[in-house]
């Protein structure tokens, strides 16, 4: 098992495992009990940790959840698994029942956005164990079409996608990261995400989890139509520079979600809440509040 970096090592130590289906999910509980939770879900290829500097910003007042999904962080990585996105909703769903909580508010990025529209869809179906009170959706590939996929991306839903994953490096995982960050992030940041991909073996899964953007495609029919008739406060912020989920997705989500507002984070890519954790617990609190 790859060695973790000193500071997501005591990420770990401060988080919780659970039991779910079989597999170790990886959680971390943070704050007073007694107060709604704010249920932070991460993108592909990274983890719960992508959040770790924005936690300390939102206070001490709320009860953070977040988990990495399973495939990703320090969460199970089995191997042939479909990882697909209606697993990762019951991942979710069962984690928040386990933790005894009844209202959450959500704050989605990039694949987290996508998990968020299949716990949506089964609100809206009155299939959902627990109250979503808000959502906030940050730069994910909600609208695939109009996403523009990264040549790794790309090779990786190739039929050379095994073979890329063996011979991606450290190397060329930060290279392609800065191309879709706008404002630089720490090197320690990007060795702690390279880090996590590679812990049990995830580097050697990055084939099958990529898979859900073949479920955006496919289940579109499912997840769209409920956005369009959401009844709950919901804020869209984006950071405008971002490469791959690009600002014609905000403008589609902002015009297609009655309750929406927009928020651009104009000097941000793809990772707001690497690239300026204070702007992005800034926008939070306010939408929280």
């Amino acid at each position: 098992m790859s060695k973790l970096p000193a500071s997501v090592a005591a990420w770990q130590t401060r988080g919780h495992y659970v039991q779910i289906a079989g597999f170790d999910i990886f959680y971390r509980d943070i704050g007073p009990r007694n107060s709604d939770a704010v249920l932070l879900l991460h993108g592909f290829p990274s983890s719960s940790y992508d959040w770790h500097t924005v936690i300390p910003l939102l206070g001490d007042d709320k009860r953070i959840i977040c988990l990495d999904f399973l495939g990703f962080g320090l969460s199970s990585k089995p191997k042939n698994h479909s990882f697909s996105l209606f697993e990762q909703a019951d991942i979710v769903e069962m984690l928040i029942k386990q933790l005894g909580i009844k209202r959450v508010k959500i704050i989605a990025h990039d694949m987290g956005t996508s998990v968020t529209c299949e716990l949506l869809a089964r609100r809206e179906r009155q299939l959902l164990r627990m109250s979503i009170q808000s959502v906030l959706l940050m730069n994910g590939s909600v609208h695939i079409e109009l996403a523009h996929l990264t040549p790794s991306q790309q090779m990786l839903r190739s039929p050379l996608a095994t073979f890329f994953a063996r011979l991606s490096s450290k190397l060329t995982f930060k290279a392609q990261l800065k191309k879709i960050i706008a404002k630089p992030v720490l090197n320690d940041e990007l060795d702690a995400m390279w880090a996590l991909l590679c812990y049990r073996q995830g580097k050697a899964r990055l084939a099958q989890t990529i898979s859900y953007i073949e479920e955006r495609y496919r289940f579109a029919h499912r997840w769209l139509p409920p956005l369009t008739r959401l009844d709950i406060p919901v804020l869209i912020l984006w950071g405008k520079k971002d490469p791959v989920a690009v600002a014609a997705i905000a403008e589609k989500l902002t015009r297609e979600i009655p309750t929406a507002k927009l928020q651009w984070l104009h000097q941000l890519g793809h990772y707001p809440q690497l690239e300026d954790p204070a702007a992005v617990a800034e926008a939070v609190n306010l939408f929280l509040g």
